[in-house]
């Protein structure tokens, strides 16, 4: 029998360097969103349940424009990324941040929402076909104390339109020996990864493999992400605004205490994303094309 395996979709961010919500952006041939494909595509690679990390204040127009539509194929459930779980000593001065706290925080927040293994994506990136088989997979086979990261080369996740958050893989025999979140910049020929808080950004290879966020757990991740959290706060207490509680971070720590191997599986799937308006029509020609090839059905949920 197939196991249970939930798709955690963070879809909180509202996309301030895009200029919008562009969870809610047009990109498919007949108006579907990039969510749309993800969803789509985990459906047909076994996922069986979905749940949306949002913003409360966003829930009736996510709900009418995505859930709908999608609750026909898939069961579906909402968490919402809010100080809800931040603990109580450290509230007020989280209540402070203007900036959401970050990736770590946002699959917190759907820790009363999932009991089973379960793959995390961020909602404004396509990461096809290949990718979500080899995560079901993955998910199916999951070994106590592993986790898994589908790994992008990283020429193939650069927009031409500016800097991105990458997190920069070092990897041995498909394991993971060291994360680091980067922001990344494509300057003529040349890749530049920095650290983030750190001016020395150094050239890494086009072919470096990098975290685009579709991440591979078993539940037990909540137990560390609690952890984690509450040192996180401890430690920057006085510079709240200036840090982010990133998953790379976690990971890496995970590492460094030696409680979890991490898996890398590499997909032939392209990533496709919308860091900045500019990059919409790329993304908009790939999905026209894919359709057109007939990777996908016109229109996209007409044969599920």
């Amino acid at each position: 029998m197939k196991k249970d395996k939930t798709l955690l979709i963070m879809a909180a961010g509202m996309g301030s360097r895009f200029g919008g919500l562009k969870q809610l952006e047009p990109v498919g041939p007949n108006g579907e969103f990039i969510i749309d494909y993800s969803i789509y595509d985990a459906v047909r690679s076994g996922f069986t349940k979905v749940v949306f990390i949002i913003k409360e204040e966003i829930y009736d127009i996510f709900r009418e424009t995505i859930g709908k539509r999608i609750e026909a194929h898939i069961k579906v459930e909402y968490a919402f990324q809010n100080n809800d779980y931040i603990p109580k000593r450290f509230k007020d001065i989280v209540k402070k941040r203007t900036k959401p706290l970050g990736t770590a925080y946002a699959i917190y927040c759907a820790k009363d929402k999932i009991n089973e293994p379960f793959a995390v994506i961020n909602a404004d990136d396509y990461y096809g076909k290949d990718a979500f088989l080899k995560a079901s997979n993955y998910l199916e086979n999951i070994i106590y104390n592993h986790y898994g990261i589908v790994g992008y080369i990283v020429g193939n996740t650069l927009s031409p339109n500016g800097s991105a958050k990458r997190g920069v893989m070092e990897v041995g025999n498909n394991k993971l020996s060291k994360i680091t979140e980067c922001k990344v910049i494509k300057k003529k020929d040349k890749i530049i990864a920095s650290p983030l808080h750190s001016s020395n950004g150094k050239e890494i290879d086009e072919d470096t493999l990098v975290c685009m966020n579709l991440l591979l757990f078993s539940p037990d991740i909540f137990d560390i992400l609690e952890d984690e959290l509450y040192l996180f706060l401890s430690l920057h207490v006085k510079n709240i605004e200036d840090f982010e509680f990133q998953i790379p971070d976690v990971l890496d720590t995970c590492l460094k205490k030696n409680i979890k191997t991490i898996d890398v599986i590499n997909t032939t799937s392209t990533w496709y994303g919308m860091t900045y308006k500019e990059d919409k029509p790329l993304v908009v020609n790939a999905l026209k094309d894919m359709t057109e090839e007939g990777l996908y059905p016109q229109p996209l949920w007409k044969n599920i």
